[in-house]
């Protein structure tokens, strides 16, 4: 039975689970986490060198490693639970126990003492797989909640109450962090790890409206079949069709490519304000914020644009100025330029990641069933292209020490994104919906 689209409410609800996770991109991955972690998984005696899982390394190369195993595993397993997902008809099952994860291990995160690296490093790894896992089966809903008109406001529209969620629980964690006499002198380590509790909860308790709105999936397995099986089945029959459908095919080249580069920027911009600018913390928080509130009018505005001149249009010229914010980084070289640097990456990184999502659930072929198997497809080229970028920037920063290197590196990777924009046949179909 066919969902009804359009549904206010099932819109609405459905965008409110980008407000429930975000909190988690931006305190754990970006802002509070990554500066506490080197803080707190020491050794007894303080050293930052430390022994895990047979190995003795410093707890920032832990750090890194696990941001990599985990995207890895996301890689991984997430085609092939997607195609259970699609095969049972239970997707939401799916993203539920993929979002009590990553809350839960978020919550588990506040008893990350100095000293229990333990702790703080697979409740970090389990809440990125949490993270990854819900939003592979959270973006697939789009094509069956919504008609083609509505997929980039929508999808803006998802983003940006993420942006705005994630942000307004970051200045309240800050707060108690920076000003712990507002709060009876909390110190800086109990701050932090109120902060990690305030996320996962955060998250469990706004994640139940889109859980209560949103469709359950029809359901196509038989008594005694084996579900992996037609897991394996599902994926199978979806990846025969990516194959044969050449625009869509050249779109994750490009995405692969263009998401490389954001996501590099993301992950590693405060590395390079940190350690090439030398900018205090304060001035990096700041950046932060920076970069999601201007993300908001981003969103917005390259909606309008796909809907005025087309979505692979729109993702040009994204893609265009992302190649000149390159160029620029190459130059700054003082604190001020580098706020404008962040506000030029806050606008286009709203506005490519909204208009990626929405230009794939339109590209992808008119069948409901299949959906979480067909973006599990583009979150493993998400995944996949944030391992390779950061990995291929530490590469170039280790054998040449120098990091503007690395970024004019970043501006060649989006010039070759842009060729497969390009290349994607301007069939009927494709330039009445995509421009």
């Amino acid at each position: 039975m066919k969902n009804e689209l359009n549904n206010p409410k099932v819109l609405n609800a459905w965008a409110f689970y980008d407000w429930a996770n975000s909190v988690h991109s931006l305190t754990i991955t970006s802002a509070i986490f990554p500066i506490y972690y080197p803080f707190a998984a020491v050794s007894a005696s303080g050293n930052k060198e430390i022994d895990f899982l047979g190995m003795h390394l410093s707890n920032t190369v832990i750090f890194s490693y696990t941001v990599s195993c985990a995207f890895l595993l996301l890689a991984i397993l997430m085609p092939l639970l997607s195609g259970i997902a699609d095969y049972k008809g239970n997707k939401k099952s799916f993203m539920r126990f993929f979002c009590y994860l990553g809350s839960f291990s978020c919550i588990s995160l506040y008893f990350f003492e100095k000293g229990n690296y333990y702790i703080g490093t697979f409740g970090f790894l389990f809440s990125i797989i949490g993270w990854g896992g819900s939003m592979v089966f959270y973006n697939s809903f789009l094509p069956e909640i919504a008609s083609p008109d509505r997929f980039d406001q929508l999808s803006a529209k998802g983003f940006t109450m993420g942006y705005i969620g994630s942000v307004l629980l970051l200045i309240q964690n800050l707060t108690m962090v920076m000003m712990p006499q507002w709060y009876g002198n909390l110190s800086g380590d109990l701050a932090s790890r109120i902060s990690f509790l305030s996320v996962g909860i955060w998250w469990l308790v706004f994640a139940q409206i889109p859980f209560h709105y949103l469709p359950e999936g029809n359901k196509r397995m038989h008594r005694g079949e084996n579900i992996w099986l037609g897991g394996w089945k599902e994926l199978k029959k979806v990846y025969e069709e990516v194959k044969n459908i050449g625009a869509l095919k050249r779109f994750l080249a490009s995405f692969f490519l263009f998401n490389m580069g954001a996501q590099t920027v993301m992950f590693l911009g405060a590395l390079f304000g940190s350690e090439e600018l030398h900018l205090p913390t304060d001035a990096l928080i700041i950046t932060i914020l920076l970069i999601q509130l201007v993300a908001i009018p981003g969103a917005y505005f390259c909606a309008k644009l796909s809907q005025r001149f087309g979505n692979i249009q729109a993702l040009l010229a994204i893609v265009i100025v992302w190649v000149a914010i390159c160029g620029f980084a190459y130059t700054v070289n003082d604190q001020f330029n580098f706020y404008l640097l962040a506000t030029g990456i806050g606008f286009v990184m709203g506005g490519i990641q909204s208009n990626s999502r929405a230009t794939f659930a339109k590209m992808c072929p008119p069948n409901e069933q299949d959906t979480s198997s067909y973006f599990s497809f583009y979150d493993a080229c998400d995944r996949l292209s944030t391992v390779l970028g950061t990995f291929i920037f530490g590469l170039i920063i280790q054998l040449t020490g120098n990091m503007r290197l690395g970024i004019l590196i970043l501006g060649l990777v989006f010039i070759a994104s842009i060729y497969f924009l390009l290349k994607i046949r301007r069939t009927e179909q494709l330039q009445a919906i995509l421009g």
